[in-house]
């Protein structure tokens, strides 16, 4: 990855769910002023991200907030409308914001975008966890394979911010 702590996060635009409708959102604007856990993964569905990723941040949803944090927020390089049904069927509710990368806008901007077309995914997004405090990168942890979710882990996470 060649994004790295101290850096601020690219400009990039990224897209959500509002109201049934995709919205499209710019970084800069959208992270000015807050402290912010950015956690991106592999796709949506896939086994390691919903079995142990996604839900670790649900699961500690409480202990982030409790240390000052403004939003929880799961990026992936699916289109909008897969990440907000995956959000529904892991019941994130409001605890998590959901953010897709269809485009790799981001992903690629901070260069963690990974080839695992041998795997039948094509290109994908790397495993990682940051702490971005307006716009600044203040924590990162990318874990060495995008199966592996123990550095990037919610609870691992939490105990280094």
């Amino acid at each position: 990855m060649k994004l790295k702590e101290n850096d601020n996060i690219p400009n990039s635009e990224f897209f959500i769910i509002e109201d049934g409708n995709p919205i499209k959102k710019n970084t800069s604007e959208f992270f000015k002023d807050k402290k912010v856990v950015l956690f991106g993964l592999p796709g949506a569905y896939t086994s390691v991200c919903s079995a142990k990723h996604l839900p670790g941040y649900v699961d500690n949803y409480e202990r982030y907030k409790a240390k000052g944090i403004d939003y929880l927020v799961c990026i992936s390089v699916n289109d909008p409308f897969v990440m907000d049904a995956w959000g529904k069927s892991q019941n994130v509710t409001d605890k998590i914001l959901m953010i897709a990368d269809p485009f790799l806008s981001f992903t690629k901007a901070i260069g963690a975008d990974v080839d695992k077309s041998t795997r039948g995914l094509g290109i994908r997004s790397n495993r990682y966890t940051m702490l971005i405090d307006n716009l600044k990168v203040i924590k990162l942890q990318e874990e060495e394979e995008v199966g592996s979710c123990e550095i990037s882990a919610a609870e691992n996470f939490l105990k280094l911010i």
